[in-house]
């Protein structure tokens, strides 16, 4: 297919089943050497700078929202396909390498990506004991860009991120693979608030896209994670509902804590829970009042188990930075100390503003900690990169005049996969040091 002139592609335009597609008069994207190099190399985005031409359907004043798109090089060589967005600074995200022949065949991919990402978590699962929570689809990790799908015991929360996958077809393929495999009570779809204003996605229904029980659809639930019990509501929390990122550190942190411990922004209670099952006392710190109250809900949950080893936990509402200081400034000492908070740098621009809260954070935690004290430090933000996430530490060490020696570096549970041609999939540090 020659390229043409690059056509204007209106903004605003109706959602797309994709139903329309048709092989020979795809859309086509032309997009410049720099990008097709980064997609060469085994990266899925393409962002609008990249795009330098794109040719509609014949008989098509533009290319439709989320559409399907032939991608091509400046020369006019085919890299593959992708799903298209009209309104994201990421216009094209790569779906395969080939040339896809019709809507069904991409809605076939779609099943197949899903049934192998969850036959994976489900192979995983069977040697964990204590759990029945986790990933079921990471996105670009498992080749679905813009699909993300978590398992809570018998609920399942589906995410459709992106105009090409915020689709009937695609959103009935995934409860299709979801009851097929797991079998569970509810299916939900629940929007993540800032990428539907950057996709300019409509809201979802409320209402399941599946219930066992139509009358009354389960939307709660407890589950287990390591052998302690966590409270689940689909109307509530962040994310899908809870950071089952962090499954894996919270069972490795649990085996350093020691003593007195500080679980700075503890969400719902996933570091200090664990915490308690070693140390003698454990403080959970968060600025949000309806996290603390699930975190009571979660430790009333364990009550029985913390209780026969003689833990005890309390929560603090406060804000992370003025307490530091002031517990700092105060003298107060911790045998282990726990920093996980939300993501500093939700773009490049805010990098510095990020490293400058990291270092501060750290030093106040070092301040606090006694000679032989372990610091847990976290960062979930994917535009700071390891390295320089460890420099603002050692930075935080060098000015508290402490010691640090890492024992281990570590980052997402496995059902959270990292793609080394994709640095976004490694957006989770998790050091645990010695002071």
């Amino acid at each position: 297919m020659k390229l043409g002139e690059c056509l204007a592609v209106p903004s605003g335009l109706p959602g797309n089943t994709g139903s329309n597609f048709e092989a020979n008069h795809a859309p086509v994207a032309k997009i410049s050497r720099r990008a097709a190099n980064r997609v060469r190399g085994g990266h899925p985005w393409v962002y609008r700078s990249d795009v330098e031409a794109m040719i509609a359907e014949p008989g098509k004043d533009g290319v439709t929202r989320g559409s399907l798109v032939r991608v091509m090089d400046e020369k006019g060589s085919l890299l593959g396909t992708a799903m298209y967005s009209d309104a994201s600074l990421i216009t094209l995200r790569m779906v395969t390498e080939d040339a896809i022949q019709s809507r069904d065949e991409f809605l076939e991919l779609v099943r197949g990506r899903l049934r192998r990402a969850v036959r994976m978590r489900l192979d995983r699962q069977q040697k964990v004991k204590g759990t029945n929570a986790c990933r079921l689809v990471f996105g670009e990790a498992d080749e679905m860009p813009g699909i993300v799908a978590d398992c809570y015991g018998d609920l399942v929360i589906l995410q459709l991120l992106t105009q090409g996958t915020h689709v009937e077809d695609v959103r009935g393929v995934a409860v299709d693979v979801f009851r097929e495999m797991l079998e569970p009570e509810t299916i939900l779809e629940r929007p993540d608030a800032r990428i539907r204003e950057l996709e300019q996605l409509s809201a979802p229904s409320t209402e399941p896209l599946y219930a066992r029980s139509i009358e009354r659809p389960k939307l709660a639930t407890v589950f287990e994670l390591n052998g302690l019990c966590f409270h689940f509501d689909a109307n509530a929390g962040q994310k899908t509902g809870a950071f089952l990122d962090q499954r894996e550190n919270y069972l490795a942190v649990e085996s350093y804590a020691r003593g007195r411990a500080l679980d700075i922004c503890t969400y719902q209670g996933g570091f200090a829970l664990h915490l308690a099952r070693r140390c003698a006392n454990v403080t959970g710190i968060d600025a949000s009042r309806a996290a603390l109250e699930v975190a009571e809900e979660n430790l009333n949950e364990n009550r029985a188990q913390l209780a026969e080893q003689g833990r005890g936990v309390e929560w603090i509402e406060a804000n992370a930075f003025e307490l530091l200081r002031d517990w700092s400034d105060a003298g107060e000492m911790f045998d282990t100390i726990v920093l996980d908070p939300p993501a500093f740098a939700k773009s490049k621009r805010a990098v510095e503003g990020a490293l400058r809260g990291y270092k501060e954070m750290n030093l106040r935690a070092l301040k606090m900690l006694r000679p032989g004290g372990r610091l847990v430090t976290c960062s979930c933000s994917h535009h700071v990169p390891l390295a320089e996430f460890q420099a603002a530490v050692a930075a935080a060490a060098s000015d508290a005049g402490k010691r640090v020696r890492v024992l281990e570096t570590r980052g997402a549970a496995l059902d959270h996969p990292a793609i080394l041609t994709i640095p976004e999939t490694q957006y989770l540090k998790c050091m645990i040091c010695e002071v």
